[in-house]
């Protein structure tokens, strides 16, 4: 099966849009430069199926529930449970479940259906209920060196076929209305398999407490956008409506998650080309033969109102005015051309290309209201760098703010705006957080390439990405950070690794559907709108559930599924005794 390639449709914009807008036009050629290809979705083998013995007791279809904190193997006979299944919600909330099937012999079809849920003459109706087969990607480990076949990927579906001798997960989200009564609501889930019917009860116990909508929650979630992946995985043209259209869903499952900041370039390749598709600058700069600099907006205002489109609005984080390479590139008009030129922060030259940039960018978001909301990000640069970047944006305007990650130099951390502290390395004082809320500057902390736990890699435990909202609670912090959001590895349908680091650290979702790693994550942001609800209520009752997440450290030994269980029981729990 393997891959295809489709024609690309990137010629038919090119010589309009090379005599129209020549930044658009250079972009356009470096996306026709990339490997363009759409993955078909055939599950690879399993390179370690394990011991197959256990199938020759398997006489018939195993249709059961099982637990969200396991990725079922897919060449394994699961453990699973015909008891029904409950779940706890507040109003507003979602909740998740995965169902498993073992199949003895093949199934040409699997139907899955859910009822309404029902309390009396309340419904949770089947509508609020969405449906996953669960998918396996190949996945490596840290040392790189070794692959497993992972249960990770969620495609909205409710009929499949699974292999004789093969284990197929349903992954289930129950969504609450806020106007839902609260009670005890049932219903039945049903798994048809070629003639054979299948039913596991499942109750949501709904308590009288409301969740706000996600564009509400105080919870600061920044996970990285790379719209050039779409484009290139699709094999669309650039910012064609193409291109707006099959990014609207996957920029929806962000929204859903409460998504508060809109990840935009302002320069060539900010972090060098270490993702599949290189960050392009979402504005172009050129300069005229006259040796004047002219500023085209256009990219990036499509891109910003498009994200506010989806609701997200928060914040705009623009990177950067410290790459890595520390390469800047235009257009000059005198030579035709694209010129790159190379400077250090800190040198006249430096500040020479910035300073009118920055002047002319301010005033541009400031005509379209935007300037508060926008911050100069940078990330993991050293002090004489931050210091020389910083006074570059503060000469050409007062008002700018700084946003990104800082692991060190607390005296700089007054002058920035939005901080994120790397997990294993928080060495943010209690005070300067304390201090901060009071500024209203957000303190998030960031996972990445490591640490090793807790993290969201395709073969994490599932448990660890509802574990990041809890971390973020217990310690003070406002939210969390994550590099990559859709960062695609060339197939991660199939194949999750990459070329540097463990797998999927470079994306928390698939083209073409959600995964367990980011529903985890949001039931964990879930759990600190929870916790700040209920701390002034609850004082010293949350105080003693959060006690276990303020870890720095997390050990290969720690039982994060059983933490994460027991103190999501204990904080339902406080709902019900006022």
């Amino acid at each position: 099966m393997g891959f295809y390639k489709k024609k690309s449709n990137f010629a038919k914009t090119t010589l309009d849009m090379m005599m129209r807008k020549p930044f658009l036009f250079l972009v356009s050629v470096f996306l026709m430069a990339q490997t363009s290809v759409v993955a078909q979705t055939t599950e690879k083998a399993d390179p370690y199926p394990g011991d197959q013995t256990a199938w020759t007791a398997v006489k018939k279809t195993i249709v059961g529930w099982g637990t969200t904190d396991e990725r079922y193997s897919r060449s394994q006979v699961p453990t699973v449970s015909r008891k029904p299944l409950a779940l706890t919600a507040w109003r507003g909330e979602r909740v998740s479940a995965q169902a498993v099937i073992a199949a003895a012999e093949a199934i040409g079809q699997v139907k899955v259906s859910v009822s309404d849920l029902k309390n009396g003459r309340n419904i949770i109706p089947s509508s609020h209920i969405r449906i996953y087969k669960v998918g396996y990607v190949i996945a490596d480990n840290f040392q790189k060196n070794d692959s497993a076949l992972v249960a990770d990927r969620l495609v909205e579906t409710a009929a499949f076929a699974v292999d004789a001798h093969q284990t197929r997960p349903v992954w289930f989200t129950v969504s609450i209305a806020q106007g839902a009564k609260a009670g005890r609501y049932s219903g039945t889930v049903t798994i048809d398999c070629d003639g054979q019917r299948h039913r596991l009860p499942l109750t949501v116990d709904v308590l009288d407490r409301i969740l706000p909508q996600p564009h509400d929650w105080a919870f600061h979630l920044d996970l990285w956008q790379n719209p050039y992946a779409v484009a290139r995985y699709y094999d669309v043209p650039l910012w064609s409506k193409q291109h707006f259209d099959l990014m609207r869903p996957i920029m929806q499952t962000l929204a859903d998650a409460g998504q508060k900041v809109i990840t935009c370039s302002i320069i060539q390749h900010p972090w060098n080309s270490q993702t599949l598709d290189p960050f392009e600058s979402m504005i172009g700069k050129t300069k005229g033969v006259d040796g004047r600099w002219h500023y085209d907006y256009t990219v990036f205002d499509r891109w910003v109102e498009f994200m506010m489109s989806m609701g997200i609005d928060r914040q705009i984080d623009c990177y950067t005015l410290l790459p890595w390479h520390y390469r800047f590139d235009y257009y000059d008009q005198a030579s035709n051309s694209v010129r790159y030129i190379h400077f250090e922060p800190g040198d006249k030259g430096y500040e020479d290309f910035l300073l009118p940039f920055l002047k002319d960018f301010a005033a541009h978001l400031k005509a379209k209201g935007w300037f508060q909301k926008t911050c100069i990000a940078i990330d993991e640069r050293p002090t004489a760098q931050l210091k020389a970047a910083h006074a570059v944006m503060k000469k050409a305007d007062a008002g700018w703010r700084m946003e990104g990650a800082y692991n060190y130099f607390p005296e700089f951390y007054s002058e920035v705006h939005d901080i994120s502290v790397f997990y294993n390395n928080a060495i943010i004082e209690d005070h300067y957080i304390a201090e901060r809320n009071q500024a209203g500057q957000p303190v998030t902390f960031y996972t990445c390439c490591g640490p090793d736990r807790p993290n969201t890699f395709t073969f994490s435990p599932p448990a660890e990405a509802a574990y990041m909202g809890w971390h973020a609670a217990a310690v003070g912090y406002d939210g969390y950070l994550r590099w990559a959001y859709n960062s695609w590895v060339a197939d991660p349908c199939t194949d999750g690794r990459f070329r540097t680091w463990p797998s999927g650290d470079c994306f928390m979702v698939y083209p073409d559907g959600t995964s367990i790693r980011m529903e985890r994550l949001m039931e964990g942001i879930q759990a600190f709108e929870k916790i700040r609800l209920l701390k002034a209520e609850f004082p010293d009752e949350i105080e003693e559930i959060l006690t276990p997440f303020r870890a720095t450290h997390m050990a290969a030994d720690v039982d994060v599924e059983a933490m994460v269980t027991t103190a999501t029981k204990r904080l339902n729990d406080l709902c019900r005794t006022r």
